[in-house]
């Protein structure tokens, strides 16, 4: 595990951070300028303030004076100035978080966290809580408003799907730049896993050392993408850490695959889904340029699922579906798409049918494709080995 210095290092908003923001900056403009203009009311920093008194328990500095000096020392390390407040709640699980309020951190804990952390990790606590405060004023408050949309577009009735996994995703790379900054605030990335694994398991003297092997070992195995809803597995904060703080060249690659994984038809967040718009219009453009097929029937369903379809459409080719890591429910739905035009026309359909094979090859697909044109066809054994051949012919020549 490396301990280098920590004065090379800064904490920025993470490149999902930047991309979301961007996104809604110019896919929702109405909604963005209003979040962005609503200010936090005197009247609800108020509210706040008496239910955290209501509910919690006030720590006094004069009463704490060493938490109060690790809170401080972590905020001067991150550059952060303002009024702190530390609460206790009643409850036995080992936890804190950030009530935001601009201009004032308040910080709640529960359970025995304070009794079972030590000095360096009590810092890294507190950068990761004070982080929070710090992302939601970056920016002008970007982050802040961008979090704010988010939750409010999955707590409204029409929500949909891909408001979840956008929220989900946001969500997970914001506690990656809170686990740096609360490296940053220990200087020890030790403090910051010892922390995690500390609050997780109530472990008494945790090893970081090893931990950071068990993560390693099990990043080794590339496995799938966090199922995790708010907070990532601790494994994979423990080893974005390290590869952080060492780091690691391809880090943006690597949280990309853990956090965000590859385009999933029923897991789409908000950048996906354009994403895999404009690679659907493309895809139609490379199915559509091979003249067998470029009837007006096939045309006219390509207008119509893209009112503006032009005749030069740019293609995008198979290859760009691998290169992008879509997985087996994309493949399934390019099949269909295809084999929904390849149906439109009775005059065309051999040559579309013949094309859709075609195609289905280069994006690895036919297996998943022969189960479509059974149902969805009708084609029994005879037709399926027919037009086998006739696609095994066409390679040949």
């Amino acid at each position: 595990m490396s301990q280098g210095s920590a004065e090379h290092l800064t904490i920025e908003p993470l490149s999902y951070h930047r991309a979301l923001v961007a996104y809604l900056k110019a896919h929702e403009p109405e909604v963005w300028a209003w979040a962005s203009a609503q200010k936090t009311r005197d009247d609800y920093q108020q509210q706040v303030r008496s239910e955290l008194l209501r509910d919690t328990y006030r720590l006094e500095p004069d009463a704490h004076p060493d938490v109060y000096a690790s809170l401080r020392l972590a905020m001067q390390r991150l550059g952060v100035e303002a009024p702190a407040t530390l609460y206790q709640a009643g409850s036995q699980q080992m936890n804190a978080s950030l009530v935001f309020v601009p201009g004032e951190i308040h910080v709640v804990l529960q359970g025995q966290i304070l009794e079972r952390l030590g000095e360096d990790e009590r810092l890294a606590l507190f950068g990761h809580e004070v982080a929070h405060y710090l992302l939601w004023l970056r920016d002008s408050g970007d982050y802040h408003v961008a979090d704010r949309i988010l939750c409010d577009a999955l707590a409204a009735r029409q929500a949909s799907a891909s408001h979840a996994e956008t929220l989900r995703r946001y969500s997970l790379h914001t506690e990656l730049f809170a686990d740096r900054a609360g490296a940053l605030a220990a200087q020890s990335v030790a403090a910051a896993v010892s922390t995690l694994v500390k609050v997780e398991t109530g472990i008494a003297n945790p090893d970081p050392a090893a931990y950071l092997r068990q993560a390693t070992e099990i990043d080794s195995g590339r496995g799938k993408r966090s199922a995790a809803r708010t907070h990532p597995e601790n494994v994979v904060r423990a080893r974005a850490l390290d590869l952080w703080w060492r780091g690691e060249p391809e880090l943006d690659e690597w949280v990309a695959e853990k956090l965000c994984g590859p385009l999933v038809l029923n897991a789409l967040d908000l950048p996906d889904q354009l994403r895999l718009t404009a690679m659907t219009r493309g895809f139609l453009a490379y199915f559509l340029a091979d003249a067998s097929v470029r009837a007006e029937p096939l045309l006219n369903q390509a207008r119509h699922l893209f009112p503006d379809w032009r005749d030069d459409e740019p293609a995008v080719t198979p290859a760009a579906f691998r290169e992008a890591r879509v997985d087996a429910s994309v493949l399934d739905y390019l099949n269909a798409l295809m084999l929904d035009l390849s149906l439109v026309d009775a005059d065309t359909q051999d040559a579309a049918l013949l094309r859709t094979y075609q195609v289905a090859r280069e994006l690895d697909s036919v297996e998943a494709l022969q189960t479509n044109l059974k149902r969805d066809a009708r084609l029994g054994r005879r037709e399926l080995d027919k037009l086998k051949k006739k696609a095994d012919t066409v390679v040949a020549a």
